[in-house]
């Protein structure tokens, strides 16, 4: 691509909108002698002189009239684009686009998202629900909600919750026909639920504590899926006992369609993070969001623990 000497004809147009040196200088808010130079290099670089100049007087050569009859519309874009661009990032208006686990979105965004929307009525939410993990950046996303472990290292991360407390959830039918696990290790006797990374292809380990010392099992799944929403169906269903977010069956436990089981023996899971490239840290619909997500978040670590 052929290189363009926008500054110098920046400083052309100048010159002729103002029709001095000294008023486009001033213009500019440099020296006179700075802007003699640039238009000097301008003309070098054409080959071909663009000013007649006198003490009195200054006026366009026939170069100079193809330039500036080219150039001051093509400018006039330029700024406009410029404009348009920043507007973008200091904007209370736009649409943010998120990707995220249907996890995230229920402890995440669904608690603040009908104040978030009502405080900012300017702002519009493209949500995309992915298990997997996302490049953020090539697909158009502005930021991504993840679990703090699997984040890379070249986003910028904001803490947006406090551990996460998993359950083992089963249908009261379920547990009525096959009995209750009392120890981890009594799963191997129960038709299991489990869940398959669908990136890596690998399906989660259960781990669970005990006596301080954090454990693995992996007992034969009945059932596997790559969707969180299928493990809940299916426990839902009574086809055996599933992992998942707490927030993820909340609404189940209370209407009494799960119950949970192990409960002693849950393990917490790192926070999540809502996490972008440093390119989108001066978008403001982005930074409104952080700002809500945090002010909530902290009023849930002040808060007393509640249980559902």
């Amino acid at each position: 691509m052929e290189k363009v000497p926008v500054h110098g004809i920046e400083v052309f147009l100048t010159i002729v909108r103002e029709g001095s040196l000294r008023r486009a200088a001033k213009a500019l808010g440099v020296g006179a002698p700075a802007v003699s130079l640039q238009l000097k290099a301008l003309e070098d670089s054409m080959g071909v002189g663009l000013l007649h100049r006198s003490t009195r007087s200054l006026g366009l050569t026939e170069a100079g009239k193809v330039l500036f009859e080219a150039a001051a519309p093509a400018y006039r874009d330029l700024v406009y684009a410029t404009k348009k661009t920043r507007e973008v990032g200091t904007s209370l208006s736009g649409t943010l686009r998120l990707s995220l686990s249907r996890g995230a979105h229920m402890e995440v965004l669904e608690p603040v998202l009908e104040e978030f929307l009502e405080a900012n009525p300017g702002i519009n939410l493209d949500i995309s629900w992915n298990e997997g993990l996302v490049d953020i950046t090539r697909d158009g996303y502005h930021a991504g909600i993840r679990l703090g472990d699997v984040l890379s290292p070249e986003m910028i991360a904001v803490r947006v919750t406090p551990p996460l407390t998993p359950a083992f959830t089963a249908s009261p039918a379920y547990l009525r026909a096959h009995g209750r696990p009392d120890h981890p290790l009594d799963l191997y006797k129960h038709q299991c639920i489990r869940y398959r990374y669908p990136t890596a292809n690998k399906v989660a380990a259960w781990h669970f504590i005990e006596d301080d010392q954090e454990k693995r099992i992996d007992p034969p799944a009945r059932l596997t899926f790559d969707n969180i929403v299928g493990v809940i169906h299916a426990a839902r269903m009574g086809h055996g006992i599933g992992w998942s977010l707490r927030a993820t069956v909340a609404e189940h436990l209370r209407s009494g369609q799960l119950e949970t089981v192990l409960e002693p023996y849950v393990k917490q899971l790192p926070p999540f993070y809502l996490y972008y490239p440093e390119q989108n840290k001066r978008v403001e619909c982005l930074r409104l969001l952080i700002e809500h997500l945090k002010t909530h978040r902290k009023k849930r670590d002040q808060a007393p623990a509640q249980t559902s």
